[in-house]
């Protein structure tokens, strides 16, 4: 990758927010272009890094990396830049740069690439690299914002089950961040926990375009339709115990226990149920009960250690 690209003179700043101390409004976060990509990129990355992501209007993973990656420079206060570049409209750049697919990111420092990836990547991630490329410059990352400090209140407050709590600070978190996708997944998830399906199915359709990729939204999908389906079981969780008590053999009444069971909040039995299923017969019913594992994980999230557990004891029934 050979940063060798024409000189010019910065464009005026987008409509970003946020800087460092005494820099323009919106100086940390422009949109530039091949002819000033010298003094934007290249000349700039002198003192700081700059990131620079290239992106299209049509490109949907684009829309969602957009604002995760600019929000994660402006908290940064002034100790990373982001320059964005539109390939439709700066196409001698983009192949200078090789971009083969977008959106594609680049973080220089003195003048040469140093880091990078392509695709969307979730919030967490994208927050992990801008750090990362402010520690590699000998800066010392900002804290959390207080709406980062609001969504992991709320993660913690739904993942011990206090519904209520969690939909009050994920609320609080929309109100400043209308388009915050972990918000929007999160109050989803939530109203979920709460029985309100009709609002959480309300969040999912009408998140952001290009959000029904991120991680928050899918678990949210997952867990509206894991209700909807516990919603349509046959029988109560004390009448489908007595039927497996009889015949530990109904696989079907295993099945629907564990879909009132993840229901009811008691998610370790759902999984155990499902695991039960595949040891007793691992491609029943299409294989029913592995796909409604993986339903269950993504919906319960990757950082829940019964996750963790389920995988790995899945993990053995498959490659056993």
């Amino acid at each position: 990758m050979e940063p060798l690209i024409g000189q010019g003179t910065r464009p005026a700043a987008s409509g970003a927010t946020g800087g460092a101390a005494g820099a323009p409004a919106g100086a940390n976060v422009i949109d530039g272009r091949t002819e000033t990509f010298m003094e934007d990129v290249i000349a700039a990355s002198q003192t700081i890094p700059v990131i620079v992501d290239f992106w299209a209007p049509w490109c949907g993973p684009c829309k969602q990396l957009g604002p995760a990656i600019e929000k994660a420079v402006n908290d940064a206060r002034g100790a990373v830049r982001l320059v964005k570049i539109n390939v439709d409209e700066n196409q001698e750049l983009a192949g200078q740069m090789r971009v083969q697919s977008i959106p594609a990111v680049y973080a220089f420092f003195r003048g040469q690439p140093v880091d990078g990836f392509m695709g969307a990547l979730p919030e967490s991630q994208v927050k992990a690299f801008v750090d990362k490329q402010i520690k590699t410059a000998g800066g010392t990352p900002a804290g959390p914002s207080p709406v980062d400090k609001a969504l992991e209140q709320a993660h913690a407050a739904l993942a011990t089950g206090d519904h209520g709590a969690a939909s009050a600070l994920y609320g609080r978190v929309l109100q400043h961040e209308p388009a915050n996708v972990a918000a929007i997944g999160g109050l989803a998830r939530a109203s979920i926990m709460g029985g309100d399906l009709d609002t959480a199915r309300d969040l999912i359709e009408n998140a952001p375009e290009g959000a029904e990729n991120d991680t928050a939204i899918q678990a949210a999908r997952s867990a509206l339709e894991l209700a909807e389906q516990a919603g349509s079981a046959g029988g109560d969780t004390a009448e489908l115990k007595a039927k497996i008590e009889r015949d530990p053999k109904d696989l079907q009444a295993r099945y629907d226990l564990s879909l009132l069971l993840y229901a009811a909040g008691d998610r370790e039995g759902a999984i155990d149920q499902l695991l039960n299923i595949m040891r007793r017969k691992r491609d029943w019913n299409e294989d029913a009960a592995r796909k409604q594992l993986l339903k269950l994980f993504e919906a319960m999230g990757p950082a829940d250690p019964l996750v963790a557990s389920g995988r790995r004891q899945l993990s053995s029934l498959l490659f056993s």
